[in-house]
């Protein structure tokens, strides 16, 4: 039934490690073959064997508006005529840093980039170079890309393979990050009595996308902001997934928190190869040319992937837009909850905005200990039995899902009805 994407990955090997150019679409978490994906549009995507399914990855978070918008693909035509790459400034980097700085809080100057690993390793520079400090803090299960000093208890591929941290990473780096529990504040307030002179900055993904999806605590979040401003410490919030995809304002909007750094990917380039990071004026100024932390790019600010991005963002800026996303989500993991409940199976679920979490345990956890208690191997069966009837979920247990706004009620009633039949053969 698989035969072209079978075919396909027996070519991959050969001459692409483990035949993917990212570890978690090997599907080793789960077993089997993975689809290679032919085309997208709106909410499905079409694999080498004309085998369509319902999306709920979305590429891992930036499909909001869907695949292939008629809005976006034009934009995108059109800059592409115009030249792929400069190596100079164009109207567009200008045109969206405002777009970004007037939406977000706290965001003063932004510095266009072209991946999420590349704006967060850069936002860690900066911290210490702003505060000449090296300690930094982050949080078990969270990942923020594959820089050296952030894959020390990692998520996402790293936590999917069982690897939480990497080889090639020097015990030295490794030593200068302190990894905390997500959601414990007491063991952040005793980091900062311990350490708080020598931190220079806590990164945090303000909803946990990359073990799953863990949702913060308010307290938890709240305490983070409060110590970092009392020793000096800068504030990150890696808003890769959520930035323009929980809310409006992401994550800091969402909670009422200001960081003093964000770091921004997936929908900010709606799908090109783009990302961001930026904050306070004063902090951005420490960036070269201005200042002496350097950082550049050849591609940064790509004209065509610029083009995607402003467009997305024009779209997601009508109001409404995230009501309507966010009602969505939650009918996705309210219809799943209730489905596993009928058939006696022992799940949840929850959703943030356009992202959501689905768990083999009784409730949602909130932490990486807990996200450990789920049922792997019952993931695995949900996991294929659903890809069978046409429905694509993250080929890991330790993956955030995603809805689009071309996600409507056909497409997650077509979902739950595919999940009914799960769970009843789970039963």
């Amino acid at each position: 039934m698989a035969k072209n994407s079978n075919a396909l990955f027996e070519r991959a090997q050969k001459v692409i490690p483990g035949g993917v150019n990212s570890p978690v679409r090997a599907f080793r978490a789960v077993g089997g073959t993975p689809i290679f994906i032919e085309q997208g549009q709106g909410s499905r995507i079409f694999d080498a064997d004309k085998i369509q399914y319902i999306d709920c990855v979305g590429s891992w978070g930036p499909m909001i508006l869907g695949h292939t918008h008629r809005y976006v693909v034009e934009a995108v035509k059109k800059a592409a005529t115009k030249g792929f790459s400069f190596g100079a400034p164009t109207q567009g980097e200008v045109e969206l840093a405002e777009m970004i700085c007037d939406a977000l809080p706290g965001m003063d100057m932004v510095r266009l980039v072209s991946s999420g690993t590349e704006a967060t390793m850069s936002a860690i520079r900066l911290a210490r170079g702003y505060t000449g400090r090296s300690i930094i803090v982050k949080f078990e299960g969270c990942y923020h890309g594959h820089a050296d000093a952030l894959l020390v208890k990692a998520g996402s591929g790293a936590l999917t393979l069982g690897n939480p941290s990497s080889a090639g990473v020097p015990s030295e780096t490794a030593a200068h990050t302190l990894v905390l529990e997500y959601n414990n504040v007491a063991a952040l307030e005793a980091a900062f009595r311990r350490d708080g002179a020598a931190i220079a900055c806590a990164i945090v993904e303000p909803v946990a996308g990359n073990m799953n999806l863990v949702a913060p605590n308010r307290e938890f979040l709240a305490a983070l902001r409060a110590l970092c401003t009392r020793h000096g410490a800068l504030l990150i919030f890696d808003e890769v997934m959520t930035g323009f995809r929980v809310s409006p304002q992401g994550a800091q909007g969402l909670y009422g928190i200001t960081a003093d750094v964000v770091t921004l990917g997936k929908v900010v380039g709606g799908g090109m190869p783009l990302g961001a990071f930026g904050g306070r004026r004063d902090v951005m100024a420490s960036i070269a040319p201005l200042g002496p932390v350097y950082q550049a790019g050849t591609l940064s600010g790509n004209p065509v992937a610029v083009a995607a991005g402003l467009a997305t963002l024009e779209l997601i800026a009508a109001p409404g837009f995230f009501d309507r996303l966010g009602a969505a989500t939650r009918a996705l993991t309210e219809g799943l909850a209730a489905a596993a409940r009928e058939h006696g199976v022992v799940f949840s679920a929850q959703a943030v905005g356009g992202m959501f979490g689905i768990y083999f345990r009784a409730t949602p956890p909130q932490s990486y200990t807990e996200v450990m208690q789920c049922d792997v191997a019952a993931f695995k069966r949900f996991f294929h039995a659903m890809l069978a009837r046409g429905i694509y979920f993250a080929p890991s247990a330790f993956e955030a899902g995603f809805v689009s706004s071309a996600h409507g009620a056909a497409e997650i009633e077509q979902t739950l009805a595919a999940a009914r039949h799960c769970f009843a053969a789970m039963a």
